[in-house]
């Protein structure tokens, strides 16, 4: 069943970047900081009245987002008052860790969670000796050793597709982790004047993430890329599908949620249906 706004309601899709240095992650938590709390806070405070947000993936403590998707429904006449200077307002009110960069109304079938076909995280490492540039120190993670790139590529080709990848998440109850992972493949960028040695980048993307897959899947991959492990150690623990104490969950630092990829307009109904059917290996 998909989800739409209320009678004389208005659907409003956001599209934010977020440093998560100083966050306690997405989502609100009694006494803590969250991004979720702040932009709620402030999207009540500029529109007066109380607001609920629906995001497209939760990100853990410390992981920064270039491109995360939230929605709210808001009145209609409400959004007639606030629609042209609410990024203004938002801008005015909001700590500068957290920004929104658009706010437009969305389409029929719209849901920022459940009609998500795609997400694309990068994770960003130095295997510099002298760790990373200080204006880098946020969203690059600092590897002491010397990291092959072809190692870690070689290794990640029998992670893609569709598994169980439980050897890889943090179960939480009820939730599946079924995942189709579509790439996970290393570079090393040219070299800067802030990455004299050329930072190592993961361009990894799936249909979705379960808790914590992203850093497990590095941490797994950087233990390859300075010989510690064998190419074929992520594909054999893959395939034992329960949490492994092998893994090591790489730091949070490096994370950064880059897109979420949504259908067509004509297409966001069906997605939703899609997303919210129980996951099942081999099934259509």
């Amino acid at each position: 069943m998909s989800t739409e706004p209320a009678p004389g309601h208005v659907r409003v899709r956001l599209d934010l970047a977020y440093d998560g240095t100083h966050f306690s992650g997405w989502a609100i938590q009694p006494k803590r900081r969250t991004v979720c709390g702040e932009l709620t806070s402030a999207l009540s405070t500029v529109l007066r009245q109380d607001v609920t947000l629906v995001v497209a993936g939760r990100t853990d403590a410390g992981v920064h987002a270039s491109g995360q998707v939230a929605h709210l429904d808001v009145p209609l006449e409400l959004w007639a008052e606030h629609e042209e200077r609410l990024l203004r307002r938002l801008a005015a009110v909001l700590p500068g860790d957290v920004r929104v960069w658009s706010a437009v109304p969305a389409p029929v079938g719209f849901d920022a969670r459940f009609a998500a076909m795609g997400r694309r995280y990068a994770y960003r490492v130095t295997d510099a000796a002298y760790g990373p540039h200080p204006l880098r120190r946020n969203d690059v993670t600092w590897h002491p050793r010397t990291l092959d790139p072809a190692l870690m590529n070689e290794a990640a080709a029998a992670l893609l597709g569709e598994h169980d990848f439980a050897s890889f998440c943090k179960k939480r109850e009820g939730a599946t982790t079924i995942r189709c992972l579509t790439r996970l493949e290393w570079t090393r960028e040219a070299p800067t004047s802030l990455t004299p040695v050329g930072l190592l980048v993961a361009d990894v993307r799936a249909d979705a993430f379960c808790h914590s897959m992203v850093r497990s899947l590095v941490g797994a991959l950087l233990a390859v890329g300075e010989g510690r492990r064998p190419v074929g150690d992520p594909g054999r623990i893959l395939a034992e599908e329960v949490r492994s104490p092998e893994v090591k969950v790489a730091p949070p630092q490096g994370l950064t949620l880059e897109e979420v990829v949504y259908p067509a307009d004509a297409e966001l109904a069906g997605q939703q249906l899609k997303t919210r059917r129980i996951r099942v290996l081999g099934a259509d």
